[in-house]
């Protein structure tokens, strides 16, 4: 009755073994035995070691059964010591022969760090088998030794799955994927059959590889061998090949994969989720996140992880503060907490709710450089520098090194407030007070504020300066600073460096036909145009996002789709009536056609932020604060319309672009209308 209850893998027994053990009055050797077995193999490992004193205690010597579950309980519970003061009993009862209890003695020290103990009781016991030879191969390869843990592999004459396993996995553990995957090769060379643990690690090596043709060889090797191992019905190979798809691009396989699971567990939603936050459909990750809910499955730390960055994408911060509620519910004090918060930080932010960032900044008790830095990026996007720079001065009285990421962010700050002075102190004490070299970022960030401030040759010098090439994002600052400064001359040249690097980037082409409309160049519009769609290329259309009610609603320019359309294209109407009598003008200098100006007013009225606000004010309460989510830059337009409209309706509106944000009230934008 003990040893099922102990052993079973169906229900936690120990407890009621415990129960009945200590109804016997002289229990003996072996049921000893089989409780420290019960306890070696439970989630509280030390308490084997505790049972083991009792039954010292009581006047009974352990024997060649006792040790390994003993030393078991050591290796997972870290005791070193414990460990070695139960080598010396082994010693002292002379059982040190015993193959298992050699092979356990190994184990432990290895798990433990003690690799050089380890080595010591393999050379010194005539057992070298397959077992003991794996052990030691574990503890090299944890160890990151894998010289040494090569060395005692092809010394084994007779390798089993386990070795293999041993190695294959220390390979993958240690982020070696592709000597990983050769080993697999020559193992399915020499005939050994892989079992589950020898796949999950294959597979997982292929999704952190990219290696997506192997895992495919993998898959079909699965579903083959199905009927003799049944390997496609395992959970966790499963798992590790939605993963792989995920990782690899291919949702449409990793979907199919996860509905064919008959039972899932917390790992497949939260390989599934994973996979689309990190393949940027964040849309399909939030639907699956609630479709996890509904069905009962409680989301972890890791699976929070996932979704919150998909929040803070789309601007789901209704999503996002019911995942702050479940974390300060049922997830505090586990590993991730300070990651999880980190993300909360990051997500208020990017939700517009920085004064919501800052509560979960200052609640932490522990905070790691990450947090620090979300912060400070959190206030850089909202335009509050001299809130970044006051968190730096903090963050350094707490003595917390900065690093490049850091600096980023105050140079971002920087960048978004037109702080021209001050980014020039940054970027020259980040390399004379913290002996950090810029990198690309930090110059981008440099030649922002300098062609926003109409610098443009220093901006130039500064490129010729740097040590690596400009890429796509500092021509395209430059390009977007001369239709600013109206330098046609310029903005061609920079326009050119820029579809160079990026010939298939249709944002090039369209932001120069910007800089033509503007200065009334017509036909350069249509030249321009007429390349764009000979190579087949379109313009990103522009989609802005509201959330009203825990749900996202997406609007592009012009949209007739939405169920409420009748609504509000009325409300359209009204906001443009208020406008007008505001005294609003449309600035049509940036409609890319030569049509009539009352055809340009049209145009305009329709963009896609401008529906996403008239949504937002048929849908929620008088003085509830809007905020939108937009995928490209906010036009001068709707940037002043936006003004009029949260002074006329008395609502604060949040807009989140491409590059920052912007907080409207009372008429006025905290940009302070540079952007």
């Amino acid at each position: 009755l003990l040893e099922l209850c102990v052993v079973s893998p169906h229900f936690d027994g120990l407890p009621y073994a415990i129960s009945v053990f200590e109804t016997i009055q002289e229990p003996n050797l072996l049921i000893w035995n089989t409780m420290l077995r019960g306890h070696a193999s439970s989630s509280d490992p030390v308490s084997a070691l505790e049972m083991y004193v009792r039954m010292v205690s009581l006047g009974h010597l352990p024997n060649s059964y006792s040790f390994p579950f003993l030393l078991k309980s050591c290796a997972k519970s870290k005791a070193f010591e414990e460990g070695r003061q139960i080598h010396a009993q082994v010693l002292k009862l002379g059982c040190g022969l015993d193959r298992y209890v050699h092979t356990s003695l190994i184990s432990m020290y290895a798990r433990n760090g003690g690799l050089e103990d380890a080595r010591k009781v393999f050379d010194a016991s005539s057992h070298r088998d397959v077992v003991s030879c794996t052990a030691l191969i574990t503890g090299y390869a944890s160890r990151g030794d894998f010289r040494s843990a090569r060395k005692v592999f092809d010394e084994i004459t007779e390798r089993d799955v386990v070795s293999w396993n041993a190695m294959i996995t220390g390979y993958v553990e240690n982020g070696r994927y592709e000597e990983a995957l050769e080993l697999f090769k020559e193992m399915m060379r020499t005939n050994v059959r892989p079992d589950e643990g020898t796949l999950v690690s294959v597979v997982s090596a292929c999704a952190q590889s990219g290696s997506i043709e192997l895992g495919r060889q993998v898959h079909s090797w699965v579903d083959d061998d199905d009927d003799d191992h049944g390997f496609s019905s395992s959970l966790k190979i499963v798992n590790a090949l939605i993963d792989l798809y995920s990782k690899c691009g291919d949702v449409e396989t990793a979907f199919g994969l996860f509905e064919g699971l008959s039972c899932k567990d917390v790992v497949s939603w939260n390989t599934l989720i994973g996979g689309y936050t990190h393949t940027n459909l964040y849309k399909e990750a939030l639907l699956l996140f609630q479709e996890m809910l509904r069905s009962g499955e409680c989301p972890n730390d890791v699976t929070l992880l996932s979704v919150l960055p998909a929040c803070a994408h789309l601007g789901a911060i209704d999503i996002g503060r019911w995942i702050h509620v479940y974390i300060d519910k049922k997830l505090k004090g586990v590993t991730n907490e300070t990651s999880l918060r980190t993300s909360l930080i990051d997500m208020y932010a990017k939700c517009g709710d920085i004064e919501a960032a800052h509560q979960v900044f200052n609640s932490m008790l522990y905070r790691s450089l990450s947090s620090w830095n979300a912060m400070i990026f959190g206030f850089a996007m909202h335009g509050r520098a001299n809130a970044a720079f006051d968190l730096f001065s903090r963050m350094r009285g707490n003595r917390v090194e900065p690093d490049d990421i850091t600096f980023v962010g105050l140079l971002s700050a920087c960048s978004h407030s037109g702080l021209l002075d001050l980014g020039r102190q940054i970027f020259k004490s980040m390399t004379q007070d913290y002996n950090l070299t810029p990198k690309l970022e930090h110059y981008g960030c440099m030649i922002d504020l300098l062609g926003h401030s109409g610098l443009f040759k220093e901006a130039e010098e500064m490129i010729h300066t740097m040590p690596m090439e400009p890429d796509g994002v500092i021509w395209c600052s430059l390009l977007k600073a001369c239709k600013k400064h109206g330098n046609l001359e310029l903005a061609e040249s920079f326009a050119q460096k820029l579809i160079k690097i990026e010939p298939e980037n249709s944002g090039s082409y369209v932001l120069l036909s910007n800089i033509y409309a503007t200065a009334g160049r017509w036909e350069d519009v249509a030249r321009v145009r007429g390349v764009l769609n000979g190579k087949g290329m379109k313009k990103v259309p522009g989609c802005s996002s509201i959330e009203v009610d825990s749900v996202v609603h997406e609007f592009i320019i012009g949209d007739k789709l939405h169920p409420r359309r009748r609504e509000i294209y009325h409300m359209l109407e009204e906001m443009d009536v208020q406008l007008e009598e505001a005294g609003f003008a449309p600035d049509t200098s940036e409609v890319l056609q030569e049509m009539e100006e009352e055809w340009k007013e049209g145009a305009l009225r329709h963009h896609s932020e401008k529906l996403a606000i008239a949504f937002g004010l048929i849908s929620t309460k008088p003085g509830t604060k809007l905020t939108i989510v937009k995928n490209l830059r906010v036009c001068r337009n709707c940037h002043e319309a936006t003004k009029l409209i949260s002074k006329i309706y008395k609502r604060e509106i949040v807009a989140r672009d491409r590059t920052r944000f912007h907080h409207f009230r009372d008429g006025v934008c905290s940009c302070c209308d540079y952007w």
